[in-house]
Parts: structure tokens; sequence; C-alpha cells
């Protein structure tokens, strides 16, 4: 299996100031890379440049500029022009698919936040004083790093990744051969509904709350982005109060980020200690949380008609508020290590389906709650019902499957 673990670095005032020169030096590689495609492609010829040959250029790169990108790990350097590569190949992509292009942008020093190292031992080293007590990376440049390691790390490190959130560095390891944990057999099956009103209930009729982290927190949020708002957007120089401002902004999203995979990862284990498989929704978040289409008015040329933008941008914000799709990649991580089964199923008329005799009518759902069915009387909360319906499909392709 593979892993990946993410620790706190402790990196010393001088060590801090290199990191911050690395991530500078791999965004201005990065940015130039982009400019080069852009002035390629913008001139008469229409050439276009590969990842090849910017690589090629990365050893004249380094000899011109020895203490600015030469200073640096060459293999770090071409996972930068891969990452463009990378934004390129989703660009083209999404141009042959019909979507929204969404051609890539220059990085911000502000906005470069990750240098990845491909192979450990490459430019970069996990454990690198094993002789010591204290755990440390080492990174070409900088240093001899301590790390905050707050438990073992299983498994081969392949590649190493150093992370800013912050005034916070984290070091995140990718680890392959990581053998699996199973758990004792509890011979039980459970569907759940996920939910915004309930994080999720299950078919046995337990409810899990909705913790609402961001909700919760909404009051401070919009006064520290009002507070922001006071300061201008663009600017080459932001004032020490300017830079607090934004600071308090982004702890607090963190906090919130913190609080929200805690919780999932609290939740999902709770689920995998008493249940061998677990079925639920295949559901599309991206989709679910798209914003509405204008309606054009065809009685005032350049006039927008009423299309419920407001209302939908609200339950956006409870559906991305609740986190589902991580929780879900949480939920399916933890069940592979443990040796426990997730079944997703086709969520079309799970809230609409009766349990009792399956008898599918948008008039069982009374009201958003109660579940009420018109054929056979079964009668139960309507995200209970919807959980019996996950149940039992999750059942079906189980049998389907032996």
């Amino acid at each position: 299996m593979r892993r990946s673990y993410r620790f706190l670095l402790r990196p010393t005032v001088r060590q801090e100031q290199a990191l911050r020169s690395m991530l500078q030096a791999h965004c201005s590689l990065y940015n130039a890379a982009l400019q080069e495609r852009r002035d390629a492609w913008r001139h008469g010829s229409k050439t276009s440049i590969r990842y090849g040959q910017q690589s090629a250029q990365l050893k004249d790169i380094r000899a011109f500029a020895p203490e600015h990108q030469g200073r640096w790990s060459f293999s770090s350097q071409q996972a930068t022009l891969r990452r463009l590569n990378t934004a390129f190949a989703a660009f083209f992509r999404r141009i042959k698919s019909g979507d929204r292009p969404g051609y890539p942008r220059f990085k911000g020093v502000g906005h470069f936040d990750t240098v990845d190292f491909p192979r450990n031992g490459d430019g970069c080293r996990w454990d690198s004083t094993p002789h010591d007590r204290q755990t440390r990376v080492r990174l070409q440049g900088v240093g001899h790093v301590r790390v905050l390691q707050h438990r073992p790390v299983r498994g081969r490190v392949k590649t190493i990744s150093i992370k800013r959130e912050g005034r916070r560095w984290f070091v995140v390891l990718a680890c392959d051969d990581i053998p699996a944990e199973p758990l004792p057999a509890t011979n039980s099956m459970v569907g759940i509904d996920l939910g915004t009103a309930r994080f999720f209930t299950d078919s046995n009729g337990n409810h899990e709350e909705n913790p609402r982290f961001l909700q919760s927190t909404m009051g401070e949020l919009a006064e520290a982005q009002r507070y922001l708002s006071t300061f201008p957007q663009r600017t080459r120089h932001r004032t020490k109060k300017h830079r607090a401002a934004a600071r308090k902004v982004a702890q607090l999203h963190a906090k919130i980020r913190r609080q929200r995979l805690d919780h999932h990862h609290k939740t999902a284990n709770a689920l995998i200690v008493v249940h061998d498989v677990i079925g639920h929704e295949r559901l599309n978040t991206a989709g679910m949380t798209k914003s509405p289409s204008p309606k054009p008015d065809p009685d005032r040329e350049g006039g927008f008609l009423p299309n419920g933008a407001a209302a939908k941008a609200g339950l956006n914000r409870s559906i991305l508020d609740v986190g589902w799709g991580q929780f879900l990649r949480i939920l399916a991580s933890k069940a592979e290590s443990a040796g426990r089964r997730l079944i997703p199923v086709d969520a079309r008329n799970t809230s609409r389906t009766c349990p009792g005799c399956g008898h599918v009518a948008k008039e069982n759902r009374t009201t958003q709650p109660k579940f009420a069915c018109v054929s056979c009387g079964f009668a139960a909360h309507a995200d209970h019902a919807g959980a019996l319906n996950v149940l039992h499909r999750a059942g079906l392709a189980l049998c389907a499957e032996t």
C-alpha cells in the first residue's frame, strides 16, 4: 500500500530563510518556464515547447546563477518543470473535452508553497542523522532540519515534499510497500446516507451530527475578511498591518481545515472498527456544487432573469463545509489498511425508494426529514430510509461479485 506522512518542521532562523529562498527560486523557475512557453507560442512559428527541452536548459541556468538556481537540487527543479508540464497537459485536456480551459497562471511568491523531491537521497534525505535522538531531514542548500515526528514511518520513503502553510513548514513523505494491518472480523455490514443537516445517518438509524465548522467560525472570519478588504488588493509592498490582516484570515481557514480533517479521521475510524462492509452513495461533489447558468432575459437586451444563484450559493457552502469528498477518501484509505470493504453505490432515487416494498415515487418524500411510502405505508426518517436503500444496493453489489 501507499501512504503519506506529514510532519511539522522546526527550522532555525537561518534554515527558515533558506527555505524561503528555495521557494522563491522554484517560483522564479516556474514563472520563467511558463513565460518561455507563452512567448514561443505567440511567435509567428507557433512553436510548442515541451518538458524535455526546458529540462535540458537547467544545466546552463544553474551554471549562470550558481548562488540562485545552482544552489538547489537539480531533481527538485525538474519536478517543478514537470509540475508546469502537468498544468499544460490538463489545460489541453479541458480544451478537447469542451470544459472551461483555465490557462496556467503565473505564481506569486506567496502562492508557491511546495517543493517536491522525486527520490529520497537525491537532494534530500529522510532521517539524515540516524544516530541522533532528534529526527532530521537533510535538504540541499538548507541543511539538517529538525522534524517533529509524532508517529513512526512505515514502508519505504519514495518522495519527499516541503510545504509551507502560513508561518509553518511541513515535510510530506510518500511511502510505498506499507504492510496492511487487518482488524478482526465483526460480521457487520452498514449503509450510510451522507447529508448536510446531519453528517450521515446509517442503516441502523444512528445519526452523526454535522459539526458545521465553517458556520461556527463565520462571524469571526467575516470580520477578519472585512478588515482585510480595507487594504488594496494589488500592491507590490504590503504594510505590516496588511500582512497581519491577511495572516489572520489564513489562520482561521487553516483552523477550520484542521478541525474538519480531524473530525473526518475520527468518524471514519469509528466506522472501520465496527463494520466489515460499508456502503455509501457515489457522489459527484463537483457537479453538485456547480453554480447555476445565467438565464438571459428575452425581453430585455443584456438583462438576466433570476436563476437562484443566491440560494444555490448557500447550499454549495454547506456541501463544501461538510466535506464529503475528503471524508470518503479517508474512509477508503482506512478501509484498505484495515482489510475492510467499501462499496460505492448509485445515488439515484435512494431518497425516493421505499426500503419496504421498493416503490419509487417523489411523493414518498413528503418533507425534508420525513419519508412515508404511498404504496405500503412504510414510514421512517428520510435519511434512515436512504441509508437502508444504500445498504440494500451494497448487498446486491457484494452478491454479484461472489
